[in-house]
């Protein structure tokens, strides 16, 4: 009984050893920044701005503006949770062709952008963001579109509640951290572990702006059930692009069933 007392104690005190672990360390469970850029713009033949920034709190971001040649809006591009704005020269490029002026942005911590990364950091990048396109460059909010990829739709979604756009889209997204940290995590309480919140849905039923909903049935990483999730609790108009590819390429397998479905979403909200 001894033996047995002393096996329960372990396992429990190395149960809770993983949930403190994982309570403190999380950041590095969602955030992978890249410090490094690897590109430009002008690599795609694209020509570019490049922008600094400065957050409420201080913090300098870094940014490019890629002017489209006869615009039809701008797009405001929060990217995911990995790497740096220089690997979304693709994503870049198609938003170009859709004719539509590009401003993307590095969170706090990401390429050369100051800081370390968090929820209320990358929520003061996007404000900070959307500051320097309609106090800077003059962009009207009804001429913005919101564009977030993964992580990047907390975020966007979440500058959508505070900031109407014309339009707001997003890609490949969770419902929330928590959602998704318990479908991966499922014998640990993430729910009340989680500093981290990134609450995509809720959001969207605060947004009343049209919204566009994006994401692949093969997506590895986020199932398309949070897809499913987000599109049901976004107001109406609303619309649920289906594509093909896995959660980091989808986007590009998909070809013109996305570049098409994005520019058809366009065109109904009058850009």
């Amino acid at each position: 009984m001894r033996m047995i007392g002393s096996i329960l104690v372990a396992v429990a005190l190395g149960y809770a050893g993983i949930a403190g672990w994982l309570y403190l360390a999380q950041e590095s469970f969602v955030y992978f920044p890249d410090r490094k850029l690897v590109a430009t713009p002008a690599s795609a033949g694209l020509a570019y701005e490049a922008v600094t920034l400065t957050t409420d709190d201080g913090v300098r971001l870094s940014g490019w503006f890629i002017p489209a040649p006869t615009s039809r809006g701008t797009l405001l591009f929060s990217h995911g949770n990995a790497g740096n704005i220089s690997h979304r020269l693709e994503s870049i490029r198609q938003f170009h062709d859709l004719g539509l002026d590009v401003f993307i942005y590095d969170y706090r911590g990401y390429g050369e952008s100051e800081g370390k990364p968090s929820e209320e950091g990358t929520y003061r990048d996007a404000e900070a963001a959307w500051r320097y396109l309609t106090e800077t460059r003059r962009v009207a909010p009804e001429r913005m579109v919101y564009f977030g990829r993964s992580l990047g739709a907390g975020v966007a979604s979440w500058l959508a509640t505070r900031h109407p756009p014309r339009a707001l889209i997003v890609e490949s997204a969770f419902t929330s951290v928590p959602d998704f940290g318990t479908e991966v995590y499922p014998w640990l309480p993430v729910r009340w572990l989680a500093r981290l919140q990134y609450p995509t849905r809720e959001n969207l039923r605060s947004v009343h702006a049209p919204v566009l909903v994006i994401h692949s049935r093969n997506d590895e990483i986020i199932p398309f059930r949070h897809g499913e999730t987000l599109y049901q609790a976004a107001n109406e108009p609303k619309e649920l692009l289906e594509i093909r590819g896995g959660h980091n390429d989808g986007f590009l397998v998909s070809g013109k069933r996305y570049t098409e479905g994005i520019d058809a979403f366009l065109r109904k909200t009058g850009l």
